[in-house]
């Protein structure tokens, strides 16, 4: 992985044509912006955010069964199925 500041984008030429991951900050205010992923590494790169996604969704799946089977059932209301 490559540190390279906001200031190097100017010479785009050579940012793009890396094969190397850049983590890519702000010179002048000492914050992290984020990284550049290149196309090299497009088909890893898109399987791991695919694991990040699925890994969300469970989660959130996760909380609403959780809320659903802490519901309590009133009279006239139906049965939801989970235990």
């Amino acid at each position: 992985m490559i540190n390279t500041t906001l200031a190097n984008l100017r010479n785009s030429v050579n940012f793009f044509n890396t094969k190397e991951i850049l983590h890519i900050f702000d010179g002048r205010k000492k914050e992290d912006i984020g990284y550049f992923v290149p196309k090299h590494f497009q088909k890893e790169f898109e399987e791991f955010i695919e694991k990040i996604e699925k890994e969300k969704k469970k989660n959130l799946l996760k909380r609403v069964a959780k809320a659903q089977k802490n519901d309590p059932i009133e009279e006239g209301s139906v049965d939801d199925g989970l235990k």
